[in-house]
């Protein structure tokens, strides 16, 4: 247990430490392994040489729950968890979940909603003049003004929810090094405004310099506009190259400013984050629960790369990691395969290569590397940009390794591909499908066209369905070479902003073309700070300000989602209200193109009691009076 970072008072003196120099208070189970941003954040403070206390899943009702280690020389640490906690605990139908991945056991419950004001609200009740940073994705994507799907408003920046000091955003290994040495070397928690990579608050713009001024709070929840346009501001500058300073008033005396993102890690040091000493395994307080399912999905994977030029609208990734990727090297990979290979419960199976985008190998481009990301245009979308470099080879080259090892069965790809890319490497796209539909694929490759509608596709930013068809047909190719029985299963996505009912029409014909009966299909979830979000919030797109159709009542989504899984017997009525709602009756029918046959006809006789009001009689109550009870069998 020693392996693992303090969880007690008692831990910690068994250390020989007096003291901690940073309390972590995060919203997950304690899980030791750098696929979990506490574990990463924590180990790397204390490779710098600050001793650092875990608090997980405090109870949030009892503020002895943050006085575990007493108070900390340095400050408070908070993260809701790997997920922003709404998303943890709703559906988005904004039904409660039932359980819980991050937590013991899966075990709901363990968190409160809006997790990371709750944690720091109750720290700031305890310890009033405490340093207190927010970091993880809850805190990093509701940094500044955001949409809230669950209250359907307009929030404030989450620094002046919670009372905290600080907000360490997008990957912190840089900024939570900053701060700590800052505040090691006696400065104060308020003079802490220069670091890259944070956000703070101000009662004046004195000292703040070289600034782009946001639209003000009140301006974004009185008009939707205003949020729009201030998106876009923020979203231009999310680069750490070319990102400006931006503040966002509040009132004449209280501001918040953030400053340009952190430069992302380059290999090297990213090799560096995961040499760390991590246990790689869940702390033992849990074993009694079962341990935390989370961990059994990532314990055998290796994580490749971060960052991601796709920028696809409906995902955060882009604004939380950046568009730049930065890969790591093939000895790091090997190494950590070589450790996976010594755990016990290792059966020879790596269960995916990847990152947010698994084939993403390093910059879209020279120029990313030097100068960052343009602000003006997109790597891949509408059009692929001439300057892109699409090269399959340092990727498959660690693949190759990998399964060379004699103690690998088989190493999977399980993170999302992005099709378009393989189709522009010329050089190595055709060897990396093929060598994918050979060795990395068990049965199904999934990948996510998410729509077939060109004009849904440009709002997502993802390439033309031309352009998917043109993958399947090389991916046919590929697999026809393999002698295996394998398919390519879409991911779909319904409701997304720009998807009409005609839309959605035709991606049901497309499925129906296909033979294809999706089971599973993703309603769009509006989460913090995506494109699509403010989309969903404003019904304009704030790449272009121009207005945009938004399913945004549950029926209209049922419908959207109904036409996809048409088939199912339970849809039948919405579907046929939708194809009368899009004039689109001719696929109401028997013909083999209809999608749903008419409804059945009412007899004469059901027709006339339903218009007297009572009920038809069934062929029990045609035998038994309903006045009469039938004997009891019961002696």
């Amino acid at each position: 247990m020693s392996d693992f970072l303090p969880i007690s008072k008692e831990e910690m003196l068994a250390r020989g430490w007096d003291h901690v120099d940073f309390v972590y208070v995060s919203g997950d189970a304690y899980v030791d392994h750098p696929s979990f941003g506490a574990a990463i954040i924590t180990r790397v403070l204390e490779s710098q040489g600050y001793k650092v206390g875990i608090i997980a899943q405090p109870d949030w009702t009892n503020p002895d729950s943050v006085r575990v280690f007493g108070q900390p020389r340095l400050g408070f640490l908070v993260s809701a968890g790997n997920m922003d906690s709404m998303v943890n605990h709703y559906t988005v139908a904004k039904k409660r979940r039932s359980d819980d991945a991050y937590s013991p056991g899966g075990q709901g419950g363990k968190r409160p909603n809006h997790a990371a004001v709750v944690y720091s609200n109750l720290i700031r009740r305890t310890y009033k003049k405490t340093p207190i940073i927010l970091g993880g994705i809850e805190a990093s994507l509701r940094r500044l003004a955001h949409y809230d799907y669950w209250s359907d408003s307009i929030k404030r920046s989450i620094l002046l929810d919670s009372g905290a000091n600080l907000i360490s955003y997008g990957m912190g290994e840089r900024s939570i090094v900053e701060i700590a040495d800052a505040l090691s070397a006696g400065l104060a928690i308020e003079d802490i405004t220069f670091i890259n990579g944070t956000v703070y608050k101000t009662k004046s713009l004195e000292h703040v310099y070289d600034a782009v001024m946001l639209p003000s709070f009140g301006e974004d929840k009185a008009d939707p506009l205003a949020y729009a346009a201030s998106f876009a501001i923020q979203y231009k500058n999310s680069d750490p190259y070319s990102g400006k300073r931006l503040v966002e008033p509040y009132s004449d005396h209280e501001y918040v400013v953030q400053n340009p993102p952190a430069e992302p890690l380059n290999s090297a040091q990213l090799d560096a984050v995961f040499r760390l000493p991590y246990t790689r395994n869940y702390h033992p307080i849990y074993e009694a629960a079962g341990g935390v399912p989370a961990l059994s999905e990532v314990k055998f994977s290796l994580a490749s790369n971060r960052g991601c030029f796709g920028e696809c609208a409906f995902c955060a990734l882009t604004f939380h990691q950046g568009r730049i990727v930065t890969a790591r090297s093939k000895d790091s990979l090997m190494d950590e395969a070589n450790l996976l290979i010594e755990d016990p419960d290792f059966k020879g199976y790596i269960h995916d290569v990847g990152g947010p985008t698994a084939n993403f190998s390093g910059p879209a481009c020279a120029k990313q590397a030097r100068a960052g990301a343009c602000s003006h245009k997109r790597c891949l979308s509408p059009q692929p940009c001439k300057q892109l470099v699409a090269d399959h080879a340092p990727y498959l080259d660690i693949l190759r390794e990998l399964r060379g090892l004699p103690q690998v069965k088989k190493v999977f790809v399980r993170s999302g591909i992005r099709f378009d890319y393989i189709l522009l490497d010329k050089k190595h796209g055709g060897e990396f499908l093929s060598e994918l539909m050979e060795h990395h694929v068990s049965g199904q490759l999934r990948v996510a066209p998410e729509h077939v509608s060109d004009n849904v596709l440009s709002v997502m930013g993802k390439p033309p369905h031309a352009v998917y068809e043109q993958f399947l047909a090389q991916c046919k190719k590929a697999n026809d070479a393999t002698g295996k029985e394998q398919y390519v299963l879409p991911y779909l996505m319904s409701s997304h902003p720009g998807s009409t009912l005609t839309d959605a029409i035709e991606l049901a014909e497309y499925c129906r073309d296909m033979g294809f009966s999706p089971r599973q299909v993703q309603d769009f979830y509006p989460t913090p700070s995506t494109i699509a979000t403010v989309m969903y919030a404003t019904g304009v797109d704030p790449r272009t300000m121009e207005p945009i159709f938004v399913a945004k009542s549950p029926h209209e989504k049922a419908l959207q989602r109904a036409l996809i899984q048409y088939r199912d017997p339970k849809n039948h009525d919405l579907v046929r209200e939708a194809l009368r709602k899009a004039k689109r009756t001719d696929l109401i029918g028997f013909g083999e193109k209809c999608l749903v046959r008419p409804e059945r006809k009412k007899s004469q006789t059901k027709q006339a009691h339903e218009r007297s009001g009572k009920k038809r009689p069934g062929k029990q109550d045609a035998r038994t009076p309903s006045s009469k009870k039938r004997p009891s069998s019961k002696k």
